[in-house]
């Protein structure tokens, strides 16, 4: 039977893997960040354990820009603990 995802962990992270904890790192910034209509691309590189930088890239083809970028701390379930700089709602 399968179970149900504890706390505010979402499904994807379930296995800890690296991709779906960069997946879950990807969905929490995008959510924090707040709903826009530009389109949206976000990058997440593991530097070292439990470290990343994320940047979110928005635009298309050739005038693709990073909006912005972090440096974030998460557990092994992509929860955010801190994030240089803040992330703050930008709707």
């Amino acid at each position: 039977m399968p179970t149900k995802p504890h706390g505010n962990r979402p499904a994807d992270a379930e296995d800890g893997g690296p991709e779906r904890r960069s997946a879950a790192i990807a969905g929490r910034v995008l959510h924090a960040l707040g709903a826009t209509d530009v389109p949206r691309r976000v990058d997440v590189c593991r530097l070292w354990d439990g470290h990343y930088r994320v940047n979110v890239l928005v635009g298309e083809g050739a005038s693709v820009r990073i909006a912005h970028s972090f440096f974030v701390v998460a557990d092994g379930d992509g929860a955010i603990l801190t994030s240089t700089p803040q992330i703050t709602r930008q709707s």
